[in-house]
């Protein structure tokens, strides 16, 4: 059959499931879950994928969904990816109560889109004519976040890594993938576009703790250790290191304080913080960390208080395969002659999804069908079919591109793809953080 005619019929079985498309959707976006607790979620999509004949596995990395289709014959593995937790947004008018989870990142747009390709690749009858296997992986915990939550699930061994890819590449689950694609939500991006996303931040995770000596804030501060203060000239040593971080290297420290005291007439002796140390590379990260290290300590000499830091393996830095964004570009225009391409180029902000490119060529692009920016209660849907079909037409085409004719397209690109570590490589340098090195 020729590859036109299949990029037609994986369209066209799209199209039947849209109904059902948008209903998981917008009931993944109704029960929003925080990561590693997606329960809900991952049960939903295992009984989608069941329901289109597939025989997921569930339980990778505690809430992770895979199931594969297989080809007509062997050749390499790609797998499309959706992300099955939210994010903390408590004013958004869609976040649980209890929580303060919201999809006002999109992930619920990226599930749909994965299972909307699942539907194409099973339902049209291609799979017979692919060399080649298809995965379909609803993939847990991308945001970082509840780290002192994710802490404990490492130190009762339900966990090595904290994030969701990381630790599901740690368990295997991506031994057997070839290569990856995922969308992301775009901001303020109403209209049907695609920006092609080249290269993003990675990061390092930190908690800090100050402690001090408690003492009657008024009758007695002399004889207390202010652990807020210590705390507030550690962020202000932070600041003063601003000016210094390179433009090339894309530098966002970011902090928050978890805990600033216990009562405010007595002077507090226990302060917490979390933050990230974001960069372009893994090089300027391990630079950078470390002088924020000593910012922070050096707020904690200033009043007397102990300064506890403990760095955390965060994300890799992103790095997008050229060939497969440009068979994104094509076949986003095959599924809307209408779409907008944009280059993103690379993105300040981070995503698990660099640490599968260290060891597979990946994409990540942008996609529009949405307004608000992203992680505000104003971010939403107002295009399902830019936001949600377009994508998933273009990654069921891409498939097509890459497995049709013996799976030459995907030979090719394996054949030059060189992979930035090893998947040993890959664990020891994540490890090496937990120790602080």
């Amino acid at each position: 059959m020729e590859k036109e005619l299949l990029k037609q019929k994986v369209c066209a079985a799209i199209d039947a499931h849209t109904d059902k498309i948008k209903a998981i959707c917008a009931s993944i976006n109704d029960e929003p879950e925080l990561g590693f607790k997606e329960v809900k979620t991952s049960a939903k999509v295992a009984e989608f994928m069941r329901e289109l004949g597939l025989e997921p596995q569930t339980g990778l990395a505690i809430n992770g969904v895979k199931a594969r289709a297989k080809g007509g014959k062997p050749g390499p593995t790609a797998a499309v990816l959706g992300e099955l937790d939210a994010v903390g947004c408590p004013a958004s008018a869609k976040a649980d109560p209890a929580t303060g989870a919201a999809h006002a990142c999109g992930h619920n747009m990226q599930v749909a889109t994965m299972l909307a390709a699942a539907c194409g690749i099973t339902q049209s009858g291609v799979l017979s004519e692919l060399a080649g296997d298809v995965v379909f992986f609803g993939v847990p915990a991308e945001e970082y976040i509840e780290i002192e939550y994710r802490k404990k699930l490492v130190e009762s061994g339900k966990l090595h890594f904290l994030s969701g890819k990381g630790e599901l590449i740690y368990e295997g689950a991506f031994d057997d993938i070839d290569m990856a694609m995922q969308m992301h939500a775009d901001k303020n991006m109403p209209k049907a576009t695609v920006s092609v996303g080249e290269s993003s931040n990675g990061f390092v995770g930190k908690t800090v703790r100050y402690v001090g000596r408690t003492a009657h804030a008024a009758d007695a501060p002399h004889e207390g250790i202010n652990a807020l203060n210590a705390a507030c000239l550690g962020l202000m040593g932070i600041n003063a290191l601003r000016e210094t971080f390179r433009e090339q290297d894309v530098v966002r420290v970011h902090p928050i304080i978890t805990k600033g005291g216990d009562f405010v007439n007595s002077v507090p002796d226990d302060v917490r913080l979390e933050l990230y140390v974001r960069a372009k590379t893994m090089e300027a990260i391990d630079a950078t960390h470390k002088r924020v290290d000593a910012a922070l300590k050096a707020g904690g000499d200033a009043v007397g208080a102990q300064t506890i830091i403990e760095t955390l393996p965060g994300m890799f830095p992103l790095s997008c395969n050229k060939r497969m964004n440009e068979l994104m570009v094509a076949n986003s225009r095959l599924a809307d002659p209408d779409v907008e391409i944009k280059d993103a180029g690379h993105f300040s902000a981070s995503t698990d999804m660099g640490d599968v490119s260290h060891l597979m060529p990946v994409i990540h692009p942008f996609i529009g069908g949405n307004d608000g920016l992203l992680h505000t209660p104003d971010f939403h849907m107002v295009d399902f079919k830019a936001a949600v079909l377009l994508p998933a037409k273009a990654f069921a085409m891409m498939l097509i591109d890459l497995l049709y004719d013996d799976a030459q397209e995907a030979k090719s690109i394996l054949a030059d793809f060189k992979p930035l570590l090893t998947k040993e490589e890959y664990i020891a340098k994540l490890e090496s953080y937990f120790s602080g090195k």
